[in-house]
């Protein structure tokens, strides 16, 4: 929680200017009923119409101030809560960008939207409560005890006795109320990561008739976490109850001490009055605190989840260069190996080196290593064994920033969002419109885009759903060149377009951008054979190197592939 504090420091004046007129508002509320008390007492007697005027105006009045206080309060509290809360999604948001692969393997894509979601709603509720109860019910509760003791000493400590208990019920059930809050909001991750799968593959779900599945399929994680809430709504709505037993008992008690007491003539009604409505705001202040210690609980236990992203520190610190590079490589893997569980080695020794300008080929079956490769090339992961060296330089020796500007990637999982074509091209980043149209046209993307009306002002919808496979891919390789970048990775992103497309596509690639290091990774030998280098992968390993020519004579996997392909014909 303490880092919390940390956001409402820059706040702390406006913070401060709130919780004084906070304090006019409830200081105003408690001289209320003194007043009451006061006029029926003394001013009523004296039949002083005047009087009886003044002092009713003077309640009229503190009524007023303790309304307009409260509300230019609530008012500032809730700018307070807006920019506490913007900041710190915009902080937790910055930092699950930073998060190394491994740390969002770890805590999971569904479990960090839950924590930028309803966590921190979670935290931004218990921080407006804090500005709009946390100043009030203290005082009203400490007030009105003190103002009981001063007008009857024997009644407060009558209502007083029953404050022990309730304060013993409200700490002894919330105390549980973190881990049970705790195991709602992971519950929650697993409704998200749900919703989030049958968002994603709805098309799929539809054509494969598969909705009644994923109805159950939710209902299991709805149910558990209806379950989850229940139990953590029945320990923690305890609270209220019995708190309201406590102070129906503790009224009791104080009505039967008062009658008592009038009846012996040893107190007036007037004071009996006074301590009922008191009592009420003693009441409504413990019913208060009630609440906040419940919102506390939710509040402890995401921001606990909060600050395990804000605290994770990354795996991939920078180290010293070894200096023992071959500057005229520009690519070089030197026995590199990986595991992503520690258990199974994904990629197994693996060398080979590209130099400036030069390409390079991955094929391989399902789950071979090809992408983990590209993975460790562009530092998503570090090597656990071996290193990997970029202009003779060790890529954990770069700037995460100088790094990733040398690459221009389309990945497997490559996404488009809901904007033009043009931003979806230029990415946020300073590209002329002239650099977008030769990136597109290289890309085979030009055409098409200017067949549409609106031309490259043309909107995508989100994932680009309302173009073609193919198109999204040419977007997107669009998208990584228009950077000019040093390396050019492309993992499997020809797999949409025909042969005669993709063909197109690879010499413009050749000629266009002669000085670019091109890594391809495909699953048809037809987007690898003009490779410089082709690496054949197997279970991690390399099981072939070469140029296509040398391959088709040395490694019968790869000619077993090539020749199930094409026949082992190539059409260009």
């Amino acid at each position: 929680m303490k880092w919390m504090m940390s956001y409402l420091a820059p706040l702390k004046k406006r913070m401060a200017v709130g919780f004084l007129i906070k304090v006019t508002a409830t200081l105003a509320e408690l001289i209320i009923p003194f007043l009451l008390t006061y006029i029926l007492e003394k001013v009523i007697n004296t039949e002083n119409i005047n009087a009886i005027l003044l002092y009713g105006g003077i309640m009229a009045l503190c009524a007023i101030v303790a309304c307009v206080c409260n509300i230019v309060a609530n008012r500032m509290a809730a700018k307070v809560t807006m920019i506490f809360s913007a900041n710190m999604r915009r902080d937790l948001f910055s930092k699950t960008l930073q998060l190394s692969a491994r740390a969002t393997d770890r805590f999971t894509v569904p479990s960090l939207e839950s924590r930028i979601t309803s966590d921190t709603y979670n935290v931004q509720n218990f921080i407006g409560m804090m500005q709009r109860m946390g100043v009030r019910a203290p005082i009203l509760l400490l007030g009105g005890i003190a103002i009981t003791l001063v007008m009857d000493r024997r009644l407060a400590l009558v209502m007083i006795a029953t404050l022990p208990l309730i304060f013993i019920v409200v700490y002894g059930i919330s105390r549980k109320g973190v881990p049970l809050y705790a195991q709602v909001q992971s519950s929650v991750d697993g409704m998200v990561r749900v919703v989030r799968e049958d968002v994603q593959g709805i098309r799929v779900i539809k054509a494969l008739s598969k909705n009644d599945y994923e109805n159950r399929r939710y209902d299991e994680v709805n149910k558990a976490l209806c379950k989850d809430e229940r139990h953590a709504g029945t320990i923690m709505g305890i609270v209220n109850p019995i708190m309201t037993m406590l102070m129906n008992l503790g009224i009791v008690a104080v009505v039967f001490a008062s009658a008592f007491l009038v009846a012996k003539g040893q107190s007036s009604s007037a004071t009996v009055i006074a301590f009922m409505q008191y009592f009420t705001l003693i009441s409504m202040a413990m019913m208060s605190l009630s609440r906040m210690f419940v919102m506390y609980t939710k509040c402890a236990a995401s921001a606990d989840r909060i600050q395990q992203v804000m605290q994770c520190e990354s795996e991939l610190s920078l180290i010293e260069d070894d200096k023992k590079g071959d500057e005229s490589l520009h690519i070089s893997f030197e026995s590199v190996s990986f595991s992503y569980l520690g258990k199974k080695q994904n990629v197994n020794n693996v060398s080979f080196s590209l130099e400036k300008g030069q390409s390079l080929g991955i094929i391989g079956a399902t789950g071979s290593g090809k992408s983990t490769l590209i993975k460790l090339l562009m530092r998503f992961y570090d090597v656990d064994g071996g290193i990997i060296r970029i202009n003779g330089r060790d890529v954990r020796s770069y700037e995460m920033n100088e790094l990733t500007k040398m690459f221009g990637a389309v990945l497997q999982n490559g996404f488009l969002y809901a904007d033009t074509i043009s931003e979806n091209i230029k990415f946020g980043r300073d590209i002329s419109d002239e650099d977008m149209i030769n990136a597109s046209k290289i890309a085979q993307a030009h055409d098409f885009i200017s067949s549409f009306p609106e031309g490259y002002d043309h909107m995508l919808s989100s994932k680009g759903t309302n173009v073609s496979g193919g198109q999204r891919q040419r977007i997107l390789i669009a998208r990584a060149i228009a950077s000019k970048p040093e390396i050019l990775i492309l993992d499997d992103s020809s797999s949409a377009l025909d042969y005669k497309t993709d063909a197109a596509l690879r010499g413009a690639l050749r000629s266009s951008l002669p000085s670019c290091t091109t890594v391809t990774v495909a699953q048809r030998v037809s987007s690898v054979k003009d490779c410089d280098l082709i690496l054949v992968i197997d279970n991690g390993n390399i099981i072939g190197m070469g140029s296509h020519t040398q391959l088709m004579d040395s490694c019968a996997e790869y000619k077993e592939i090539s020749n199930s392909q094409m026949g082992g014909a190539f059409v260009d």
